[in-house]
């Protein structure tokens, strides 16, 4: 077993609990189905909002998936001109057979604008 680290991102409609909550389990549950992860390989997850959204933390809603012994850890995302608004970003670390080309990185909605060379089609 070796650790892998898996990105993934999503746009957020709006900055209120449900949507904020409802896309990051969206995108939690993509990334563990893209790379046919068991939630006991988590080792841990990192999340950045942009400053647009601050209506909860994203933590919470992997805590309502009963993800409540993996650390995590809430960021504000850099502010930078010209950057996509209303996104979640997530740095997964996680135990992992696959070798690092293998690891299937995932961008939903208009966050595959974000880097369409990560996604391979996700």
């Amino acid at each position: 077993m070796s650790v892998r680290a898996i990105r993934g991102a999503i746009d957020v409609s709006c900055n209120t609990v449900e949507a904020i909550s409802d896309a990051t389990k969206r995108l939690l549950l993509a990334m563990c189905e893209a790379n046919n992860l068991d939630p006991g390989a988590i080792i841990s997850i990192f999340f950045t909002m942009t400053v647009d959204l601050t209506a909860v933390f994203p933590a919470a809603a992997a805590r309502a998936l009963g993800w409540t012994d993996i650390p995590l850890l809430d960021a504000q995302e850099l502010e930078v001109g010209g950057g996509m608004p209303r996104v979640i970003r997530v740095l997964m670390h996680v135990e992992s057979d696959r070798p690092r080309a293998g690891i299937q990185h995932v961008y939903l909605d208009g966050a595959l604008a974000l880097r369409p060379d990560l996604t391979r089609g996700v």
